[in-house]
């Protein structure tokens, strides 16, 4: 079994403890940011040219499913395949997981304007050669814009996914964004109306239809307090969103575990990160509860410098929280 079943079994039975925070690599920007996702190749002195090749990013990868520290590798089809034909998850206790929509919203790849209308969803993968692929897990995503033509629509292929996942037993989680082009909606708005947009949507479902968990933006700590205690038997996942500092990063995870989420689906954070691997390792250090999240930034700048690479912050930048919902609740 999968290290991810083992821990979402306990979360259900109400058995949580440390150590069975989830943590989940999102691999799967090819399938909206493209090219620029693999994340720039950075020398040992933090200077580049150039985005990493398809081969690089796969051997970013593999040396994260190799670590063994996240539960959770999603990626593309594609990207799933080939790191099958290298024997990355030969053995792997790491659950290897699709992105099982690409919706407009996420076609934010260099030029393109389509993220500024009201998502449209869209598929590019197919459950029946991803389940012949390795993996019986994937992830769909919806965005609720208040807007009543493309909600409608986005919930009708909702539906048709459904179905093909129940005929295909293929699962899934749910990813809910906050409006990308919301109609009538109030920034304060937001919260509370995610909130109810995903539940009310899942109200019609059986516990077979259900998806293993939620992928949420994190808004703040009365907005996932209400939703993680509103139904135990949801698990709630938290995305991770930009970059960020050091700190941002390792805060978020602190403050989601603290207020009932119980998985961290994070891509750029990792990505994007001076060294991906240490900042797994620190992930599962604040997440365990064995560091917070200030001693975590200084131990990894401590293991970037005795790995002799040059940081992108100093050390005093890169441990400030710079994110408005994390500063707020800090």
């Amino acid at each position: 079994m999968y290290r991810m079943d083992e821990k979402l079994g306990r979360i259900r039975a109400g058995k949580y403890a440390k150590g069975d925070f989830i943590i989940a690599d999102a691999k799967d920007g090819d399938m909206g940011p493209s090219i620029k996702s693999s994340g720039p190749n950075r020398a040992k002195d933090g200077t580049w040219t150039r985005y990493r090749t398809r081969a690089e990013f796969l051997d970013k990868i593999q040396q994260i499913v190799e670590q063994d520290i996240v539960d959770i590798m999603l990626t593309s089809v594609s990207n799933l395949e080939a790191l099958n034909e290298r024997g990355v998850y030969s053995n792997s206790r790491v659950k290897p997981v699709i992105r099982a929509n690409d919706a407009t919203d996420c076609w934010v790849f260099r030029g393109a304007t389509y993220a500024k209308k009201p998502a449209r969803p869209f598929r590019t993968a197919n459950p029946a050669v991803a389940k012949a692929l390795g993996t019986d897990l994937g992830l769909y995503s919806i965005t609720f814009n208040n807007d009543l033509d493309a909600d409608y629509f986005a919930l009708d292929e909702f539906a048709a996914f459904r179905d093909d996942a129940l005929h295909n037993d293929f699962r899934y989680f749910l990813e809910v964004f906050n409006p990308n082009a919301p109609v009538g909606l109030a920034p304060e708005d937001i919260p509370a109306f995610v909130n109810d947009a995903m539940i009310r949507c899942l109200a019609g479902l059986s516990t077979r239809e259900r998806p293993e968990f939620l992928k949420i933006p994190y808004n703040g700590p009365a907005a996932l307090e209400e939703l993680a205690s509103y139904d135990p038997s949801v698990v709630v996942g938290i995305l991770g969103g930009g970059a960020g500092t050091t700190r941002d990063c390792l805060e978020l995870i602190a403050q989601i575990e603290r207020h009932g989420a119980r998985v961290a689906l994070f891509g750029r954070k990792i990505n994007l990160a001076d060294d991906p691997l240490e900042m797994v390792r620190m992930m599962r250090a604040v997440a365990d509860g064995d560091l917070n999240s200030e001693q975590a930034v200084r131990e990894y700048h401590g293991a970037l410098e005795r790995q002799g690479i040059t940081p992108t912050r100093a050390l005093d930048e890169d441990a400030q929280i710079t994110e408005a919902v994390l500063k707020a609740a800090a």
